[in-house]
């Protein structure tokens, strides 16, 4: 018998229903591609508050925009001091009705409470977002509160800095990055935002007391030992002089030691930083020195300087280096003998084992879950290593606590 035709009724298949387009499920998705140029500079230059000068009243501003009448100009309590006058006829002599903000300052006062008065002073300021842009003069600490200020207010205000320690002219003011301690740990909170223009000036260290020199000069040190062996010789030899001439020049030797270490210095850690400057490479070079050192300034605060800290930390890695043979013992005592000359520390009361194997292992979160430890192979360059066992931290204070000792 021929078969008869079954609808899917007749075999109980509900048939599909087809639905409107706009209710089948989809899944879409949008690609967002943006790239955002960065260009900031970094000018060495001589007798900035000189009113004759016009470049700290233009810093910031486009070539075809007139200078800005209104400023916001923020510092602290030594550099109001010291500078408060010189700065507030300079911005007289411009025509510049200035907005101040002076800030009592220390590693201490490094918060997000002090970055939220700025913010306050910016409100109350009336702050135009693109044509004011914001001066901060000062150290290390205030160009970070300030710049970590900028990049939140309205998404993003143009600062200028004028750094006036030594950390501010050779690091502090001259990269991306602004942060603020959180939470006893140092920089945990931040962001990358250059300064349109970062103005230095060495005639402001010739009021910086010496211990605060040496705390400049650490970084200094940092860049020679893993960059730069003509750096390294240079403080080397003229280490004491750049001391105790302050970076002033006043004899012939001092003023071409002192020139040459700048721009060494201010060169050599520029040119790490650009083609690296939101840190995608992990391995850095300029974190040499920066391994140990932030969990050392926390825990001894106020007793040590960000410097001081650093010091320690490559004296410390400079004898691991020499343990694993990357260093003679040679070289090993002349890192040691320079530190020294430069005013800095080799060890401190809180640079313990436990402390130590605490600071490791927060460097290795921060650094992605390794190590990425750069360590001195020869004076002027560096290696990264992933393999620091904590015997080798605990060899390498313990030896230089010794030496502190024998040196005592």
């Amino acid at each position: 018998m021929p078969k008869t035709h079954q609808t899917p009724q007749d075999r109980g298949v509900r048939p599909s229903i087809a639905l409107p387009r706009a209710l089948v499920p989809s899944r879409t998705a949008w690609a967002v591609r943006a790239e955002q140029a960065v260009e900031y500079d970094v000018v060495l230059t001589r007798d900035l508050l000189d009113p004759a000068d016009d470049s700290l009243a233009r810093a910031g501003v486009g070539a075809a925009l007139a200078a800005p009448t209104r400023r916001c100009v923020i510092t602290e309590r030594t550099v109001e001091q010291l500078y408060g006058d010189r700065l507030s006829a300079y911005f007289r002599a411009h025509g510049i009705d200035v907005r101040w903000l002076v800030l009592d300052l220390g590693e201490e006062n490094k918060t997000i409470e002090s970055v939220l008065r700025v913010v306050d002073t910016f409100d109350s300021h009336g702050i135009l977002r693109r044509q004011e842009p914001v001066i901060a003069v000062g150290g290390g600490v205030l160009t970070d509160i300030v710049g970590f200020a900028c990049s939140a207010y309205r998404r993003g205000l143009p600062h200028v800095r004028v750094p006036t320690t030594l950390i501010g002219l050779v690091d502090a003011g001259i990269g991306a990055k602004t942060g603020v301690n959180h939470g006893g740990s140092k920089n945990r909170l931040g962001s990358y935002f250059p300064a349109r223009r970062t103005l230095v000036d060495p005639a402001f260290l010739a009021t910086l007391p010496n211990r605060h020199l040496s705390n400049g000069l650490a970084e200094i040190l940092k860049i020679a030992l893993v960059l730069d062996r003509r750096l390294f010789e240079l403080l080397e030899e003229h280490g004491s002089l750049l001391r105790a001439e302050r970076f002033q020049g006043i004899s012939a030797p001092g003023a071409q030691a002192a020139d040459e270490t700048l721009r060494r210095a201010i060169g050599g850690m520029l040119a790490e930083l650009e083609p690296n400057l939101w840190e995608d490479q992990l391995e850095r070079a300029v974190d040499y020195g920066h391994s140990f050192s932030p969990a050392l300034e926390m825990h001894a605060l106020p007793g040590l300087l960000h410097g001081e800290a650093v010091a320690i930390d490559m004296a410390l890695t400079t004898v691991i280096s020499c343990g694993r043979g990357l260093l003679t013992t040679g070289q090993r005592d002349r890192v040691l003998a320079v530190t020294t000359s430069l005013g800095l520390p080799l060890t401190h009361p809180v640079c313990r084992p436990d402390l130590l194997e605490h600071a490791l292992a927060d460097t290795v979160r921060h650094r992605d879950g390794r190590q990425r430890l750069p360590l001195p192979a020869g004076i002027g360059s560096a290696l990264f290593v992933n393999d620091l066992a904590v015997d080798e931290v605990r060899s390498a204070a313990a030896f230089l606590h010794e030496r502190g000792n024998d040196n005592a």
